[in-house]
């Protein structure tokens, strides 16, 4: 896939998937108002994790574009696998990152609903990711994801990251 058409993609992507998971449907349940009034310095940890979902989340579907030459699409997948970034951490980092997004507005907001909604949320995109990505992945890449699926945690970051071929 040519760079233009992958970027469009997964711009296009961008704001379908995790903007309708972190943003459309946290709106659609609390219209961005405050339920609990929590003190200032938990709302603003809130704001933190929504931040450090972002920069997770950017820098990640960037990737896709830059080393994959594709989308986090499955319609415009990539034409290599996306091991580079924090890739070498973490086979995950868009969930994750959604999931920060999710939980941040939920201690930001105070609300309850929007705890239970990330949970819900976490349980979706895990067995989606169990179900359906890693066994295609399995079958698009074959052992060069086997080898990376053993070197690299999937939801939870280790030190040293993947080692290079």
């Amino acid at each position: 896939m040519k760079r233009g058409a992958a970027a469009g993609g997964s711009a296009l992507f961008f704001a379908l998937a995790p903007g309708t998971v972190a943003g459309l449907v946290p709106w659609a349940l609390t219209g961005w108002q405050i339920g609990t009034v929590l003190p200032w310095p938990v709302r603003a940890a809130g704001a933190l994790l929504i931040l450090a979902g972002l920069a997770v989340l950017v820098p990640a579907f960037v990737r896709f574009v830059v080393e994959g030459a594709g989308t986090p699409a499955p319609v415009a997948e990539t034409d290599r696998l996306v091991v580079g970034g924090l890739y070498r951490y973490l086979r995950n980092p868009m969930y994750v990152a959604v999931e920060l997004i999710i939980v941040g507005q939920a201690v930001l907001l105070g609300s309850w609903v929007l705890v239970g909604y990330a949970v819900v949320a976490g349980a979706t995109m895990v067995a989606f990711v169990k179900g359906y990505e890693e066994p295609h992945l399995l079958q698009t890449y074959g052992a060069d994801y086997e080898a990376y699926r053993r070197q690299v945690p999937g939801w939870w970051p280790r030190g040293g990251g993947a080692r290079r071929r």
